[in-house]
């Protein structure tokens, strides 16, 4: 027998991610649609534990859509991680009324709605907020988008500079483990190599290139790093070796950081966020549980918790030959 849903919650948690705004938007208007309360939690599993909740309706997501960050703010909870504070959280629901709730987040967000659910048979759904998109079970999560397009619009800007004096710019981009942002944006923005962690490129294939871009013409270069690459200990480590064995290259790096979360989301971060709200909630409605939401082949489609946070997102193979080309 399906448990009746009359209340769900909604929270964000991990790093912002651009469209997660939008995320919230959709379950509260989706719940309201459905005739179901919804209540947001703020400041992620932490706020769970303090009982930090908020009756919401269509009317109170009016206007944020098009904001980045998440008004339901954010935070990495220590206490959540143990058997008190879950228990914590959990009377904190049931204290509330809550039958179920929406997670948007990454995999660590993931791992504790999973552990959650096991502990105490809870409802849960979640929706992937993170601009790096490594998480298995969705084309596209959240925020990646948005972020693509501002690390390019980036880009373009340091190529004006680099143009203008000669020089060769390192630009790291976002990307612990794994190297789609780097990959994407190198490609879209014209890089002359692309760094990733998937790809040992090595020191002195990257001079090899690097000789070649000079040899055809080419005045100045940019590369793009992923934080995660392998082949410096860190970009400034490669910014240090160039310059020891290319001395007619002027070398400046370009720590990009933080700024790759921030802003408006895009059309299709908006777009992705508002279809996943409805199939979270709608699913829940209908007794699924311990499932994240996921875009494929243009349809949403549901991974079992376990399955997100352990796949694993694979770089597109022949987006790397496409680099290869096109850096000639």
């Amino acid at each position: 027998m399906l448990q009746t849903i009359k209340k769900i919650g909604v929270l964000t948690s991990g790093g912002d991610a651009p469209g997660m705004n939008a995320a919230i938007r959709a379950v509260v208007r989706t719940c309201a649609f459905h005739s179901i309360k919804c209540y947001g939690i703020y400041r992620g599993y932490e706020g769970m534990i303090d009982g930090d909740f908020v009756e919401m309706d269509a009317r109170s997501v009016k206007g944020i859509i098009n904001k980045g960050g998440t008004i339901l703010k954010s935070a990495r909870s220590k206490a959540f991680r143990t058997v008190e504070g879950r228990k914590a959280a959990y009377d904190q629901l049931k204290k509330a009324g809550i039958d179920a709730f929406v997670v948007i987040g990454g995999d660590g967000s993931f791992t504790g709605a999973m552990v959650f659910n096991k502990e105490f048979d809870f409802p849960v759904m979640g929706i992937p907020g993170t601009i790096d998109n490594d998480i298995y079970g969705t084309t596209h999560t959240l925020g990646y988008d948005t972020a693509l397009n501002t690390v390019v619009e980036v880009i373009d800007k340091i190529r004006d500079t680099a143009s203008s004096h000669n020089r060769l710019f390192f630009i790291e981009v976002m990307g612990r483990d794994v190297g789609h942002i780097a990959l994407n944006v190198g490609v879209g923005a014209g890089a002359e190599e692309i760094l990733i962690p998937e790809e040992n490129l090595g020191l002195d294939r990257l001079l090899e290139s690097l000789r070649r871009s000079k040899t055809s013409g080419k005045s100045s270069s940019i590369v793009v790093v992923a934080e995660g690459d392998k082949i410096g200990k860190s970009v400034f480590e490669l910014k240090d070796y160039v310059e020891e064995n290319m001395t007619e290259y002027e070398v400046r790096v370009s720590v990009l950081g933080h700024m790759q979360r921030g802003g408006s989301p895009s059309c299709f971060d908006r777009v992705l966020a508002s279809r996943m709200g409805v199939k979270a909630v709608e699913s829940i409605i209908t007794g699924k549980s311990n499932y994240m939401v996921g875009l494929k082949n243009d349809g949403m489609d549901l991974t079992p918790f376990d399955q997100a946070v352990k796949g694993k997102s694979k770089i597109d193979k022949e987006l790397l030959r496409v680099s290869d080309i096109m850096s000639i």
